[in-house]
């Protein structure tokens, strides 16, 4: 098949295009950026801005099976729920989704993938950590705990309406908490599983490991390779309703945390500090995909956070032996 990626930058994306080159489809991709850690497999990568609707206009003449949409503006609870990024999450975002949707209406035979988040559940539905409900009916009345989740529901109506108005082939996925090698661990955007194992790669015996709240907010994490495999199922299906694509593992923050010194060795502690920490419970209901697909994914969370924890590691490890190399570098030319 011929594929188009939107946002192959990205964490999911770069993994998405990996899979698909490997099942020997032709992946085009779009991005404002190449992938942060590995160089992508797309056979063409263009670098561009998906907010400005010329960027669209010779796309539709290319013939695609396939358009996964997978770009946004986005990051961890540091980014999205400060408040300082509504503005530019909600155009940036939008302003996409609403490029890819009108540039594709009236080709019902391409599939058109939108990635939906988790974000768009209501927060009544979330105020019990120990029972949260995320069932995909009872999205409405809406009330998401942030305006990243206002976009993205926002966006399913949108893509929605065009499937009804312009008989756009349309699939989307609300995933929950996506993680796994190649996140993003720095930088103001990562979120908690990364976050947390660069926290415990760069800390000593005895140190304390800083977790936002109490950390007895609960969610539930998917490792990437069960992602792909959620979004080649819902792809190959006929069902266009919003659809979870998550593990409905439960765990608190500070769980999460205990595994991933667990798997460090480490003698280290918790200390819970005042921080954003998003809705107090969030976990993903699977019945529906259950129903729908006969699917539901492994629950891999020790084996994710493994892969992670020790892809951090190498990387802060390989920061670490360069800067020696560059100070060492330097002081041999003086």
């Amino acid at each position: 098949m011929k594929i188009l990626v939107l946002g192959g930058g990205g964490f999911i994306g770069h993994h998405l295009i990996n899979k698909l080159v490997a099942e020997e489809n032709t992946v085009h991709s779009i991005d404002l950026v190449y992938p942060h850690y590995n160089k992508s497999k797309a056979h063409r990568f263009t670098i561009g801005d998906l907010r400005n609707p010329a960027l669209f206009e010779d796309l539709v003449d290319e013939k695609y099976d396939q358009v996964y949409q997978l770009a946004a503006d986005m990051g961890g609870a540091g980014y999205i729920l400060s408040g300082e990024n509504d503005a530019d999450i909600l155009h940036n975002s939008a302003m996409i989704n609403l490029n890819v949707a009108y540039a594709f209406k009236g080709q019902p035979q391409v599939k058109i993938f939108f990635s939906s988040s988790a974000c768009v559940y209501p927060m009544h539905h979330q105020e019990n950590a120990n029972s949260p409900n995320c069932r995909e009916s009872n999205v409405y009345p809406a009330n998401p705990d942030s305006d990243y989740g206002w976009e993205k529901l926002f966006s399913e109506r949108v893509f929605m309406a065009f499937a009804r108005n312009y008989g756009l082939n349309i699939r989307i996925a609300r995933f929950h908490n996506i993680f796994g090698p190649e996140n993003v661990y720095e930088g103001g955007r990562e979120k908690a599983p990364a976050a947390i194992c660069r926290k415990v790669a760069i800390a000593k015996d005895g140190d304390e490991v800083e977790i936002w709240g109490d950390g007895l907010q609960t969610r539930s994490f998917l490792y990437i390779d069960e992602c792909l495999k959620g979004i080649q199922k819902l792809m190959e299906s006929d069902f266009t309703s919003p659809v979870n694509i998550g593990s409905d593992r439960m765990v608190t923050i500070n769980e999460l945390a205990q595994k991933v010194i667990s798997i460090s060795g480490k003698r280290l502690s918790i200390h819970n500090i005042t921080g954003p920490e998003g809705v107090r419970g969030r976990n993903s209901d699977n019945r529906l995909i259950l129903e729908k697909l006969n699917w539901k994914p492994d629950n891999d969370l020790d084996y994710g956070l493994k892969k992670l924890y020790f892809w951090v590691l190498s990387r802060i490890e390989e920061d670490a032996n360069e800067f020696v190399s560059g100070v060492t570098g330097g002081l041999n030319n003086e």
